[in-house]
């Protein structure tokens, strides 16, 4: 039960932040990122973000900053939109699994050029 209902958060929470992060974020630090998924505790206390930042690594660090220093607009932004008795503890990751994706592909794509 508490997991379909975490579950249908993390959903709901991956909406609202790729709309709060691509229109509401005034931060210039904080540059091309797409949400690639949430993952919620069962209890709701804590929110795991996956991200994918578009850029090379010193542009994702920055990135990585600018959302930690927003992230309790961010925050009070989620509890506006999904009514919940107490929002959750957002932490921010970026999503290593888009850039293994494009790693292997250049990859099998070069084997198959020689």
């Amino acid at each position: 039960m508490n997991n379909i209902r975490a579950n249908r958060i993390a959903e709901q929470m991956k909406k609202e932040l790729g709309d709060i992060l691509s229109r509401k974020i005034k931060d210039p630090r904080v540059g091309f990122v797409t949400v690639t998924g949430v993952e919620v505790t069962g209890d709701l206390q804590q929110a795991k973000v996956f991200i994918s930042i578009f850029g090379d690594e010193e542009k994702k660090e920055e990135t990585l900053v600018g959302l930690a220093k927003s992230k309790g607009f961010i925050r009070s932004e989620i509890g506006k939109r999904i009514r919940l008795r107490k929002t959750p503890e957002i932490t921010f990751e970026i999503d290593e699994a888009i850039e293994r994706g494009n790693k292997i592909e250049r990859i099998i794509q070069d084997l198959n050029e020689e």
